[in-house]
């Protein structure tokens, strides 16, 4: 696989963040049979050594939940995939508000939208991670966020990969 091949596969595995792929590739992780954790370790590896602009342009490039990208169908099929898994999709329209007053609550202290891996979880506990991580700091929500961006490109990856 070459660079060009390798980056239009996995580019969009950090939300709108090709430079991570492209940063990543090397001819021998292309070798042989992909695994999601080798190409993940390496792609981490570029995000954790990207600046902290660079990160923060990544923490942006994530919708917020159950937000207004969602509700006008606008989220990459994976974020659309991934908040439908979650229930995100079906809220009532009093959940809905929480979520929209919890985003909006979170952007204006932050800068950037509340990120989590919702794999397994359903909306109450996302509701619940929320409230307990708007009393963050900024610099312990950015560590945060960084992590379950990693770990929403783990299960990206280790999706993408299984369907091949």
């Amino acid at each position: 696989m070459d660079k060009a091949e390798f980056v239009d596969r996995f580019g969009g595995i950090f939300e709108h963040s090709p430079f991570v792929a492209e940063r990543a590739f090397s001819p021998t992780l292309g070798e042989g049979s992909l695994r999601a954790e080798t190409v993940h370790d390496a792609m981490a590896g570029v995000f954790r050594g990207a600046s902290q602009e660079e990160k923060l342009g990544v923490l942006r490039a994530h919708p917020d939940l159950a937000g207004k990208l969602a509700i006008a169908g606008e989220l990459t099929e994976d974020s659309r995939r991934e908040q439908a898994g979650a229930g995100l999709d079906r809220l009532t329209a009093e959940e809905h508000a929480r979520f929209t007053a919890l985003n909006s609550a979170y952007v204006d202290k932050f800068g950037f939208p509340f990120i989590i891996a919702v794999k397994g979880l359903g909306k109450d506990d996302i509701l619940n991670a929320f409230e307990t991580r708007i009393n963050n700091t900024r610099d312990e929500e950015f560590a945060t966020a960084c992590g379950q961006v990693e770990r929403i490109a783990l299960l990206r990856l280790q999706a993408l990969l299984a369907a091949s």
